[in-house]
């Protein structure tokens, strides 16, 4: 009985490295396309909404505050809160746009 297991032949090694990559590729390939890529995606739209903020935008800051935009350079915001208030923001703080300035010209 033990004669018999001795002759059964090994299983070959070249099968089993593929049986151990394939599946590794598969959950990156899983992981690229519905965690990575649209966050990339998320992220291009959010660096060109600020890039393209313009003087009398209103914004939502991430903390919530609303304000109109009275300066604007390469890294910070004014934002005007009310008629007398002023308040300086970096510009990555800016949530999102709720208006343009062109918009508002129009109404």
């Amino acid at each position: 009985m033990f004669e018999l297991a001795a002759a059964a032949p090994a299983p070959s090694s070249g099968g089993s490295i593929v049986s151990l990559i394939l599946p590794l590729v598969l959950m990156f390939a899983i992981f690229y396309f519905l965690l990575i890529r649209p966050q990339q995606k998320k992220q291009k739209t959010r660096n060109s909404m600020l890039g393209a903020l313009k003087k009398g935008d209103k914004v939502v800051t991430i903390g919530g505050l609303h304000g109109t935009i009275m300066e604007i350079t390469d890294d910070i915001v004014v934002l005007r809160v009310n008629d007398v208030t002023k308040l300086t923001f970096d510009r990555n703080s800016i949530s999102h746009a709720t208006s343009s300035a062109a918009e508002s010209e129009s109404k």
